[in-house]
């Protein structure tokens, strides 16, 4: 099954940065402690 969505360029980057954001500083990742990836980072001092 094809689908067929259409977005702007522009809004499409905003989508992905979004989620980017997301999957990076707010998502909660079990194996990391119950950290998000950000800050599991920082607990280890890679990250400011």
């Amino acid at each position: 099954m094809w689908y067929n969505f259409r977005v702007a360029l522009t809004q499409f980057i905003g989508i992905l940065n979004e989620y980017l954001v997301w999957y990076n500083e707010t998502r909660i990742k079990i194996s990391l402690g119950n950290m998000s990836p950000l800050e599991y980072r920082r607990s280890l001092g890679l990250a400011v």
